[in-house]
């Protein structure tokens, strides 16, 4: 393939979906249970987000970890299992959903539908808002 085969347009539509690129992508499918061949760019797109929500879990996981081994001046052992758990379920609650949402992202983008909605930024605006007051409150009585 040569440089000048390539549509350098970025493929993404007004709804978000991609659209097909020609040079890069098979015809549309002519069978109802053909799916078309995906632009590769717009799958590692989606891949990579599915990484970075993976490194954000185990970010959470280790500092849940690191609160329970290394969080001795809370002044209630409760407080410090608080926060250390809340980080551990957050983390475990964002890898599950990541890569349910990978997959119905992938599927939708195969199949030219809008990519659908996510949970995943409000499950963890509101998780680390829980913990950071656990936090802060342990903070404060310490």
């Amino acid at each position: 393939m040569r440089v000048d085969d390539i549509d350098h347009d970025s493929g993404i539509g007004f709804t978000g979906a991609p659209r097909a690129v020609s040079s890069v992508t098979t015809p549309a499918p002519t069978d109802a249970n053909d799916v078309e061949v995906l632009d590769y760019r717009f799958s590692l797109a989606n891949e990579r987000t599915f990484l970075a929500w993976i490194r954000t879990a185990l970010g959470l996981l280790a500092g849940g970890v690191a609160v329970q081994t290394l969080a001795e001046q809370f002044s209630t052992s409760s407080l410090r299992r608080a926060t250390a758990g809340g980080c551990a379920l957050l983390a475990l609650l964002i890898a599950a959903v990541a890569h349910r949402h990978w997959r119905r992202v992938e599927a939708a983008m195969r199949r030219g539908d809008p990519l659908p909605g996510s949970a995943m930024v409000p499950l963890l605006a509101i998780g680390v808002i829980a913990i950071a007051t656990i936090a802060t409150v342990a903070v404060m009585v310490a």
